[in-house]
């Protein structure tokens, strides 16, 4: 039985309970709504997030395509105003013309072509010296002992004043010639650092019954024991050559006794 003391009691106990139920169950939805709402803050940040970095990705490779076109349109405008330099081609070595003389001298022919050996008499029209002459096929032009190598300037073409030894003379005598150059070969030797550029001329000059003119690069041979050297620009197509042989051709009486006009 309860006592008088507790029955008073009874109201208030009943009045609180009831109260309290009431807190937490307001308490509970409104925390329910306070998360709701932020997520959907979060959910609106992490989509501002996503616009704003795809937003920088567009302008990033925006920028970077404008600063490649600006760039190749600098590089268009430099080689446009810039040329690259260009060599010069390397001029060829023309090829002589022989023409066959009717005082022919002696001498075998295979297939339309002058056989010479190592070492052949050369008539050198002008002066009308005959020199032996080396035969060379590894020799890309022929060449000619000259000293005292004079350039000079004629009717605004380049020239050359040189002196060719007289053969036969023990006094080292030398009749001096002039020439217009027709190119200069650069020669690169091996004891020297500076490439050398030594004048070409043109000289007519006579092997057995082939008469020609042909380039001669213009040097001092007196060191070596042939002053006339014979390269492949005269031999080709014109000549072959039998290297167990020496002297296969022989000059014309006629140009060795000094009859045939000595005009060039």
């Amino acid at each position: 039985m309860l006592s008088t003391k507790n029955k008073r009691l009874l109201p208030v106990m009943a009045t609180i309970a009831v109260l309290t139920a009431g807190c937490a169950t307001d308490s509970v939805q409104t925390n329910r709504y306070d998360l709701q709402g932020l997520n959907e803050a979060v959910a609106r940040q992490q989509s501002d997030i996503t616009y704003i970095r795809l937003a920088g990705d567009s302008r990033h490779k925006e920028l970077v395509d404008t600063s490649q076109h600006s760039t190749q349109q600098i590089l268009d405008a430099i080689t446009r105003q810039v040329q690259p330099p260009a060599c010069p081609p390397v001029p060829e070595t023309r090829a002589c013309t022989a023409t066959e003389s009717q005082d022919l001298g002696s001498g075998e022919r295979i297939d339309g072509k002058q056989v010479v050996g190592e070492v052949e008499k050369a008539y050198l029209v002008g002066p009308g010296f005959v020199y032996d002459a080396r035969i060379d096929s590894g020799a890309t032009t022929s060449s000619m002992d000259a000293r005292n190598i004079r350039r000079f300037e004629r009717d605004g073409n380049q020239w050359v004043r040189f002196d060719i030894p007289v053969p036969g003379t023990e006094t080292g005598e030398v009749t001096t010639i002039e020439r217009e150059i027709a190119r200069n070969a650069r020669i690169i030797q091996s004891n020297v650092d500076d490439p050398e550029r030594r004048p070409v001329v043109e000289l007519q000059f006579r092997i057995g019954s082939k008469q020609q003119k042909a380039e001669f690069t213009l040097s001092d041979r007196s060191h070596l024991t042939y002053p006339m050297l014979i390269g492949r620009n005269i031999l080709r197509d014109v000549m072959l050559i039998d290297v167990g042989r020496e002297y296969a051709t022989e000059l014309p009486r006629s140009l060795i006794n000094g009859n045939q006009s000595r005009d060039d």
